[in-house]
């Protein structure tokens, strides 16, 4: 494993705003706007910019022009996530106290739970670089299909292949895990939004530069 700190503020070269290259692609980077399990904006979130690796891009630049064929098409939450996010999330964890964020987002969980249950990591896949948070909306009105939990819920209900949501959103959750599998990437099964290059160009090397 390598970590690199890169230069605050400055991406390397590797590196490509998605919207730039796919300008139909939304974004809505909770991490950035506070909407998020922690409550608040997260370190290294300093613009609300989708950066990713060139080649998880293009790929989802494919993803994209595929389900336009079908009215449909993709909003991003995360992308690239410096460390020091992570390092973040970790620091959240072990604070004690009052969580108002807890009913919305881990109802059924304490705050060190969400590392002990693997919904957090020390190193995540993110870091890398080619690790995308994703669902799908109507191009017509930009609405999100249902999915029958919101991104970042912590709980069983997530998990891709969960019978516990309604049929409609089990069937969502399917059309998104198999155009974004045809497309290269991999699924993970805790979280129905969370999709990782196969071939990602960076595997062992996580990047802390901030997003600005």
């Amino acid at each position: 494993m390598k970590r690199d700190s890169g230069c605050p503020g400055h991406q390397p070269e590797l590196f490509v705003d998605l919207q730039q290259l796919e300008p139909g692609i939304l974004i809505d980077l909770k991490y950035y706007t506070g909407d998020n399990f922690v409550g608040s904006r997260i370190n290294g979130y300093e613009a609300e910019r989708c950066l990713l690796t060139k080649p998880a891009a293009l790929a989802l630049q494919r993803v994209q022009h595929e389900l336009k064929g079908f009215g449909l098409g993709l909003k991003v939450f995360d992308a690239y996530r410096p460390q020091r996010a992570v390092d973040h999330f970790i620091a959240w964890c072990a604070e004690t106290g009052d969580t108002p964020t807890r009913k919305r987002f881990f109802p059924a969980l304490e705050r060190p739970d969400l590392f002990a249950r693997g919904y957090l990591i020390r190193h995540s896949s993110h870091t890398r670089g080619s690790t995308v948070d994703l669902t799908l909306v109507d191009l017509a009105n930009a609405e999100e299909l249902a999915m029958g939990t919101e991104f970042d819920f912590f709980g069983e209900a997530s998990w891709f292949d969960s019978q516990a949501v309604s049929p409609q959103a089990r069937a969502n959750r399917m059309l998104l895990q198999s155009v974004m599998q045809l497309h290269g990437f991999v699924p993970f099964q805790q979280e129905w939004w969370h999709f990782t290059l196969q071939d990602e160009p960076c595997p062992d090397q996580y990047f802390d530069f901030v997003i600005a």
